[in-house]
């Protein structure tokens, strides 16, 4: 199983258009390669370097295995039917993208292929996402970025 971006490339920089400093939109990614088996996906966007640990900045599940794309600047209402958003850590559903406080931060977009969909509302947040997650993983990938604001 396979996540890529046509933004960025793997452990390169985001481009600030897809941050804090830019107009704070998801950069556009690719799927593929996805498992037979699948029932959903499921994405989780983080900063493992964030003073409080890792920070969520995107949960978004039963996305359908079928989607081998995920478009820049992606709203509430350019996503099929069941798919959820869930509670990021700044606090709010959606994107919310890298805004480092000091230095260069690693961004994570983990990928997973799941054998269900999930019965999750939005309030979810990443660490209920991943207990929930534990047992449904048939496969999983991931995509890094770097970010660091500019001085």
């Amino acid at each position: 199983m396979t996540i890529t971006s046509p933004s960025f490339a793997n452990g390169t920089d985001i481009p600030a258009r897809f941050t804090c400093d830019g107009a704070d939109v998801n950069p556009a990614l690719r799927f593929g390669d996805i498992p037979a088996g699948t029932i959903s996906l499921a994405l989780i966007v983080d900063d493992p370097d964030s003073p409080s640990g890792e920070f969520a900045h995107w949960l978004v599940w039963n996305i359908p295995p079928a989607l081998t794309e995920i478009p820049e600047a992606v709203t509430k209402a350019d996503w099929p039917a069941g798919v959820v958003e869930g509670t990021n850590d700044f606090p709010q559903t959606g994107w919310g993208g890298p805004c480092p406080g000091k230095g260069r931060h690693r961004y994570r977009f983990t990928l997973y292929a799941l054998n269900t969909l999930l019965e999750l509302p939005p309030t979810t947040t990443k660490p209920e996402l991943l207990a929930t997650l534990s047992d449904k993983i048939i496969s999983q990938s991931k995509l890094s970025g770097l970010y660091q604001r500019p001085q």
